[in-house]
């Protein structure tokens, strides 16, 4: 090795103190210079390092350099290292091709720089600069820092030894297993794990890309936390956030502060969006809102899974689509089978018909719905509403069968003219019209103790069929001995068929078929009485006008003086005759081909003798209230079938009723053959045959 002093004058002081430098410097350098060349070890983050020197100066040690040359300049020690420079911290080792030392502890080494801190970390550089009193280094060029599995690369690197901080501020990319990040600005604390990047961020892994202005991320946990407007990419879905996380090693993720997420015409929206990419769940908290084409939904917290496409809504749920409006506490969609069902009071409006109750499922595959608790079914079109407790209904044909309410009757409500008709029954069934056509009629079918409530007409039967069409009623009674019942003002009509006629929804007509019985009385104590085989009876503005008998026409009837006043009883026998009536009393008679009349005083009358054979003045039967519909009767025994429990259809026992009707008999057999009693339909035609 070479030695080189510096002397500016010939004086023997100053000949003796550099005769004593030397001596010092001589010695130092035989202390520092091993026996034997040692080779270069390799770094390697993988492998021990020697064990970490007990010396814990601050005074950088030289393990070995091919060329040393010391000198002093201005009171200032300098060591140059030349060739395989080795050094030395307590556990920090340095390599280089050559290094230049000032006072033992200002360090600038040169060319294939490698620093080693422990058994993990290792950083490659062309340069750097390092203070082995603040242990803090600054390496240039192409640096790479090594930390376990983590990798660095950046042109400038400010690395703290003692706090352990490696900080870049001119672009790094960073690459962990197979995930890259890149960023313009970046803190790397090993202690903790954690790496900050600042300034366009750029996170590529195989599952997901991310964008951001800044994002921390644990190279231990694997979590990235969101810090800044955050944008995270995943095969065709985005969710973008400002505040949240992600956790790559489980595949799970929050993101809070206006999340929303968007995957082709999925749109989310809530205060907080969690995802589970194992489940393929997105999770919406919070003013939750989501999107899909038309259809939208709204709740306070939203469940959707990508792969079955289920999407679940509680609290508040609320979802419109086509036309379609579906409110409840909880709804849960099923895209694939396009199927829903609903928990908590739910309200669906589908075009003209609204429908409420405790909770509604349907099934697209059987294309039938099922409304539970406290049911109100309104069809606005048409102005009817179906109140029950449980409610079947099919899209097609806008099909809905009703059942159990109060005292276990659903409950029929028309609005006629400001005047709301209302009718009770054990089943009510409504189908419409051909849709195909246009056609927007409803054909209701009510059966077993029909009871009829209307400000100026009541009505009781077994079974009834309504078409709004014509706005006409049929009733029919099966059961022995009974026959429908119709009530207006004073006068009762009975038949084995009626029918009943609106015409600017008031009664028009009333047809009365087979065993025809009309009774009028305004006292209830002399009764005027029409039978025969048929009768219409005419109304004018809701009043009755006349009854036309034809068929072993009877009447017998009460005529008034002026001072309405009875005069006696008239009884006559007729094949046909016209019963006029005024004020709802018989004011005249017509009589066709010879008949026999006798009137009777009133005093010499015998009025029990003169009530027909058939005479039932049923007034106590009479609804007169709303509530009278649901009050239980006493009901004799009948020889009819029990109602089928099966939901999914209509009850065929009345069917030999609708045989009279082809039109109504062919809707019926449409929707009944359409589900589950086609069969027990063709087996009673055959029966009939």
């Amino acid at each position: 090795m070479q030695h080189k002093s510096k002397t500016n004058s010939t004086t023997i002081f100053q000949t003796i103190f550099c005769l004593l430098i030397l001596l010092f410097c001589t010695t130092n350098l035989i202390a520092q210079t091993p026996k034997k060349p040692k080779k270069r070890p390799i770094p390697n983050p993988n492998t021990q390092n020697p064990a970490p020197k007990k010396d814990t100066t601050d005074i950088i040690d030289i393990e070995w350099a091919d060329e040393f040359i010391y000198e002093v300049i201005e009171g200032d020690t300098l060591q140059r290292l030349l060739g395989n420079v080795e050094l030395s911290q307590d556990t920090v080792y340095m390599y280089a091709d050559s290094a230049r030392i000032r006072n033992s502890t200002n360090l600038t080494a040169i060319g294939e720089v490698i620093l080693q801190q422990g058994d993990s970390l290792a950083v490659f550089a062309d340069s750097v600069i390092y203070n082995s009193d603040s242990r803090i280094s600054d390496l240039y060029g192409e640096v790479i820092l090594v930390n376990q599995g983590q990798k660095l690369f950046t042109d400038y690197l400010h690395y703290n030894l003692n706090t352990e901080v490696a900080t870049y501020y001119s672009g790094a990319t960073i690459t962990d297993d197979s995930t890259t990040i890149q960023s313009e600005k970046g803190y790397f604390y090993m202690k903790t794990k954690e790496m900050f990047f600042k300034d366009s961020v750029v996170v590529v892994s195989p599952e997901f890309s991310l964008r951001s202005d800044t994002l921390k991320f644990n190279t231990d946990s694997k979590v990235a936390t969101f810090l800044a407007p955050t944008l995270i990419s995943q095969d065709s879905s985005k969710i973008y956030c400002e505040a949240g996380f992600y956790d790559t090693k489980n595949k799970t993720a929050v993101f809070r502060e206006n999340p929303q997420y968007v995957d082709g015409e999925k749109i989310a929206i809530a205060d907080t969006i969690m995802y589970d990419g194992n489940t393929k769940e997105v999770f919406l908290l919070g003013n939750a809102r989501f999107e899909e084409g038309s259809r939208i939904a709204t709740a306070n917290r939203i469940r959707y899974n990508e792969t079955t496409e289920v999407t679940l809504l509680e609290g508040n749920a609320v979802i419109v689509d086509d036309g379609q409006n579906i409110v409840a506490d909880t709804v849960s969609y099923d895209k694939v089978n396009e199927s829903y069902a609903t928990r908590g009071r739910s309200h669906i409006v589908d075009g003209d018909q609204i429908l409420d109750a405790n909770q509604v499922d349907y099934d697209q595959e059987r294309e039938i719905g099922i409304a539970t608790g406290n049911v109100v079914w309104r069809d606005t079109s048409q102005n009817v509403t179906i109140v029950s407790e449980y409610a079947n209904y099919k899209k097609e044909n806008d099909y809905i069968k009703a059942s159990g309410g109060r005292n276990g009757r659903p409950l029929f409500i028309s609005d006629i003219d400001g005047d709301s008709l209302f009718m009770t029954a054990d089943t009510l069934v409504s189908i419409k019209g051909d849709t195909l056509t246009g056609d927007t009629s409803r054909l209701m079918h009510a059966y077993f103790d029909v009871r009829i409530y209307k400000s100026d007409l009541q009505a009781v039967c077994d079974s009834l069929l309504y078409n709004t069409t014509d706005s006409l009623f049929w009733f029919y009674d099966n059961r022995p001995r009974e026959t429908p019942i119709i009530w207006s003002d004073t006068t009762q009509f009975t038949a084995d068929t009626i029918k009943l006629q609106l015409a600017n929804n008031k009664i028009d007509r009333i047809f009365l078929r087979n065993n025809s019985f009309i009774i009028n009385s305004p006292d209830e104590q002399f009764f005027n009485q029409i039978k025969g085989k048929n009768s219409i009876a005419y109304f004018t503005e809701g009043e009755l006008d006349y009854v036309h008998v034809t068929g072993n026409a009877e009447s017998v009837y009460y005529p008034l003086d002026d001072a309405k006043a009875y005069i006696g009883a008239n009884k006559t026998i007729c094949s046909e005759m016209k019963i006029y009536f005024g004020d709802n009393t018989v004011t005249g008679i017509k009589f066709f081909s010879q008949p026999q009349a006798t009137l009777s005083p009133m005093d010499k009358a015998d009025h029990r003798a003169l009530l027909m054979e058939g005479f039932r003045w049923e007034n106590n039967r009479r609804p007169l209230s709303v509530d009278d519909l649901f009050k239980k009767q006493e009901r004799k025994p009948v020889a009819v079938a029990l109602p089928d429990k099966n939901e999914e259809a209509v009850l065929d026992e009345d069917v030999e009723i609708i045989e009279n009707d082809g039109a109504l008999k062919e809707k019926i057999e449409k929707v009944e053959g359409g589900i589950s009693n086609k069969k027990s339909l063709s087996k009673k035609k055959k029966g009939k045959e």
